[in-house]
């Protein structure tokens, strides 16, 4: 039986007087920049902006040993985010995710005979939440919300996937000068399979940083997860700091960032285990050339002793092909490097135009055993200031486990 949720609770009847507001209000209320503050809910509705974007995507995934998968699916999302009343703003947001064509497996038991694409039709509220600001170095935010700190190694939004990942969770933010500091509980994580697979929770993230100078930004987290049902084996303690920064010197900007984390197991986890994680990446960038390289290790000690993410945007680290979302038994490292091209370059209904291509090379962090590489190349332009167009590729080439796969994507996305 799943335990009672105080704080879904809580963001219901939040979220109700605002959804109240919402449908009370004209239906043409605009955004009105520049109007008089709001002097009660339904002004500050009806002075809010609309929210509003549809993406297509287009993905082809070829994995070894499975058939071939093909998908066409759509997430069309609808909201509204109010004016600023009371030093309090509300947003309401859904999202509807429609497989157009293709045979895939969506990740969603019962598995469909085909290689996974883990974009589950749903229709579901995504964001539901009020933030306060008191001041301008605190605020307090309550209700369904996106969370992500600093590079989304371990705490992010999945934005790739068609429904993100979203948080039940109360927010405290501070910030004074160069320093600022998080906090958050979370009651319940809204995962990317639609509404089946999400988890109960009793977390508590930490995440605090001071900016001494441009080129040094130290960052110290702790991250204390503790999941019901199928999230158990994911429970977890993290704690780490990351170095990050940028300098300009004789015409490159060079940025870059390590971080060094220590997690072992937390709250309902069956296993005792402990385990390290390490990562460097440095780039340069001079004119439309980026130059980036990095390495990335997760440590590994045998069954369900490694190093994890389940709240990270994994798709951004370790390769496109998503082949090493789940950390293996013997721990992987990843040696990457990359090269970005955005040339000064635009045409009518053409502009912005970038293209990105990255190795990476894998082996196991306990044995040494060579995992295999990965090659990834993306395109993207702007055809207006709103819609936007990806080509996107990843080709995973394994020497045994994890399998083969080669992953093509094209999407289009319009943001009102």
């Amino acid at each position: 039986m799943k335990r009672h949720s105080w704080l879904k609770t809580a963001t219901v009847l939040s979220g109700a007087i605002a959804s109240a507001a919402l449908f009370s209000s004209p239906a043409n209320a605009q955004s009105t920049e520049g109007a008089p503050a709001p002097t009660d809910l339904v002004s500050a509705v009806q002075q809010g902006a609309p929210i509003f974007e549809m993406r297509a995507h287009y993905e082809e995934a070829e994995v070894t040993g499975q058939n071939d998968a093909d998908a066409l699916t759509l997430r069309t999302r609808l909201g509204w985010q109010t004016a600023r009343w009371n030093n309090l703003v509300g947003i309401v947001e859904f999202d509807d995710i429609r497989n157009l064509a293709g045979d895939y497996n969506d990740g969603v038991p019962p598995a469909e005979p085909f290689a996974t694409i883990a974009d589950p039709e749903v229709t579901e509220l995504n964001r539901l939440q009020i933030a306060w600001t008191p001041t301008q170095s605190f605020t307090a935010t309550l209700g369904r919300q996106r969370i992500a700190f600093d590079d989304q190694r371990f705490v992010g939004a999945v934005g790739w996937r068609q429904d993100d990942q979203t948080f039940d969770a109360v927010r405290l933010d501070y910030r004074q000068g160069a320093f600022s500091a998080s906090y958050a509980y979370l009651d319940h994580i809204n995962r990317i399979f639609a509404e089946d697979l999400d988890w109960d929770s009793e977390s508590h993230l930490i995440n605090a940083s001071y900016t001494f100078a441009t080129p040094f930004r130290l960052s110290g987290f702790a991250y204390l997860l503790d999941f019901d049902g199928g999230g158990v084996s994911q429970s977890n303690e993290t704690y780490g700091a990351r170095l990050s920064g940028t300098v300009d010197a004789a015409g490159t900007r060079l940025a870059y960032a390590a971080t060094y984390a220590t997690q072992s197991d937390y709250g309902a986890n069956p296993t005792d285990y402990d385990a390290d994680y390490y990562g460097v990446d440095l780039t340069a960038t001079r004119g439309p050339v980026a130059l980036r390289l990095g390495y990335e290790s997760l440590e590994g000690n045998g069954p369900n002793r490694r190093f994890i993410t389940p709240l990270a945007t994994g798709h951004a680290f370790q390769g496109w092909a998503d082949v090493f979302l789940n950390t293996p038994n013997t721990g992987v490292e990843d040696s990457y490097a990359g090269v970005t091209f955005r040339p000064d370059w635009s045409a009518p209904f053409f502009s912005a135009p970038a293209l990105t291509l990255v190795w990476h090379d894998y082996e196991a962090e306990s044995t040494g055993a060579d995992f295999g590489d990965e090659l990834d190349l993306q395109a993207t332009a702007s055809i207006t200031q709103r819609l936007s167009v990806l080509v996107k590729y990843a080709d995973y080439n394994g020497t045994g486990a994890p399998a083969d796969t080669t992953r093509t994507w094209i999407g289009i996305e319009f943001k009102l």
